[in-house]
């Protein structure tokens, strides 16, 4: 996985809802040109983290897309883009992958 998203933006969005990240990550990635780079059930089993990978403008409109798709079905809790992911921040998100 090293360098498979080396320049690429980083954008995580957590729900409450495993079911309706499924249905927020589809919306994303037919809306922009984006990787799904991981799904992770949260440890307590209700909800999951979503990370997908792309430019900082398909990023962001993937992210409008999965957001405004998630939010009749599910609690947003929380969502954040890095435009410029540092390394230590990709050696962290690669981390958490199947934990």
């Amino acid at each position: 996985m090293s360098g498979q998203y080396d320049g690429m933006a980083i954008g995580v969005f957590e729900l409450d809802s495993e079911c309706a990240c499924f249905v927020a990550l589809d919306a994303a990635a037919k809306t922009a040109d984006v990787k799904i780079q991981s799904v992770e059930r949260n440890r307590l089993g209700a909800g999951a983290c979503v990370k997908m990978r792309g430019s900082i403008s398909d990023v962001n409109a993937a992210m409008e897309a999965a957001l405004r798709k998630a939010a009749p079905i599910a609690k947003i809790v929380s969502h954040t883009v890095i435009a410029a992911p540092d390394k230590g921040t990709e050696l962290a998100a690669a981390m958490t992958i199947h934990k």
